[in-house]
């Protein structure tokens, strides 16, 4: 049989460890729960390596993922066995990915597989939050209570993302119709002015000299123009795919003056629930950890959550870990630091992601009637100072003409 090491954090909030010998980790972690421990770490000393997981599609949106928990979970509370609650759900899937992937599960539950460990062959498919909380329902035989509990989960994840996008629409789609506006006026309006200017005999103000240089070179070298946009795009699209390009911009979304504090405090309210509601389902620190440094969608603080991760595998409490993130405000710290103390962290990280959810949702509204005024106000300047450069010259002519 086995022989696992473990660490863990008792009801006072010490670190404890010790061997134990079991059929696998899931026994270890239902021996440390039983103590009412939280488990930080599981290591196998002796016994069977762990099984690789296979090849997996891509991940499905957190509103689909929403629908697949909360019908799974009606279906088994309804008392309907898993086989037939996946055959139910494969077959009214919208989703392609989703459909795709539960039929493949469908056929390994028929062998005998269990959901979680179906799930987890398409790893890429589904989060691994959601596959340890299956598995741990699968555990406690409250598969029910725990995909209800995912499914409110995935549906405030959709409705904070809906919120973030649609904080974005109308300002960007201004942006598009002013610069759409702006290439009207100096492609098609601008020329029509041109041979009135020059046959007045006026001299032109330098505005319009400017915006007359404008007008002429997008008609001239338009085709260079979308040119260097197409390619301009094609390289920052690639860029940002790479490891360092996706640490940039997710390191600007954290830094740039008008959207610092939102972004920090949503990676917050992310970090904060995926660690509740993992640590709840008994997984260990350790993975809890690993596990979450994927949910927060920021690669910059995922890669200092390896270096956290890193320093709690050495013996260091979280709270001193984070630390080294200085995007984490000192509350989110300082509660994590209570609820270790108290041997209360999944419910104290509960109410503090609670906390950071209506923040979120106060900051996106602020954001929103912050960046409306001033985009207006900028290209209205922008808009109006082309106008204003295509009239000027005429005010000289009615004056000559007078």
């Amino acid at each position: 049989m086995p022989l696992f090491k473990y660490s863990a954090i008792n009801s006072a909030g010490k670190k404890v460890q010790g061997e134990y010998t079991a059929n696998s980790e899931n026994e270890v972690l239902s021996m440390i729960r039983e103590n009412d421990y939280y488990p930080i770490k599981i290591n196998l000393i002796e016994g069977s390596p762990k099984v690789s997981l296979g090849k997996s599609l891509h991940k499905v949106k957190a509103k689909d993922l929403a629908l697949f928990c909360r019908q799974t979970a009606t279906l088994i509370d309804a008392g309907t066995d898993i086989l037939t609650a996946v055959n139910l759900l494969r077959k009214q899937a919208e989703n392609k990915t989703l459909k795709k992937s539960l039929n493949e599960v469908y056929e390994e539950i028929q062998k005998g597989v269990t959901l979680s460990s179906a799930l987890s062959m398409h790893g890429n498919t589904y989060p691994r939050l959601l596959i340890n909380m299956i598995e741990s329902g699968e555990e406690t035989g409250q598969l029910g209570s725990v995909m209800t509990k995912m499914a409110e989960q995935y549906e405030r994840e959709s409705r904070i993302n809906g919120k973030i996008k649609g904080a974005f629409v109308y300002p960007v789609a201004l942006t598009f119709i002013s610069i759409g506006v702006v290439i009207f006026l100096l492609t098609f309006v601008m020329p029509t002015f041109v041979g009135m200017f020059q046959g007045s005999g006026v001299e032109l103000p330098a505005p319009t000299r400017f915006v007359m240089s404008l007008s002429n070179g997008m008609k001239k070298y338009w085709y260079l123009i979308i040119g260097a946009i197409i390619l301009i795009a094609f390289a920052v699209s690639k860029a940002i795919k790479t490891e360092k390009g996706s640490i940039l911009i997710d390191k600007l979304k954290l830094n740039i003056p008008i959207i610092k504090a939102t972004s920090r405090k949503v990676i917050t309210m992310r970090f904060a629930r995926g660690l509740s509601i993992t640590l709840y389902s008994g997984v260990t620190m350790i993975k809890s950890i690993e596990i979450v440094s994927k949910i927060v969608d920021n690669k910059l603080i995922e890669s200092k959550l390896k270096g956290v991760r890193e320093r709690v595998i050495k013996g260091d409490m979280l709270n001193e870990a984070l630390q080294d993130i200085s995007e984490f405000p000192p509350m989110l710290i300082a509660m994590i630091k209570i609820g270790e103390e108290a041997g209360a962290i999944d419910s104290i990280l509960e109410k503090t992601a609670e906390y950071y959810e209506q923040e979120v949702e106060a900051s996106l509204q602020k954001l929103t009637t912050l960046i409306e005024p001033v985009l207006i106000l900028l290209m209205g300047l922008l808009v109006g100072g082309i106008v204003i450069a295509m009239i000027m010259p005429m005010f000289d002519m009615f004056q000559t003409v007078a």
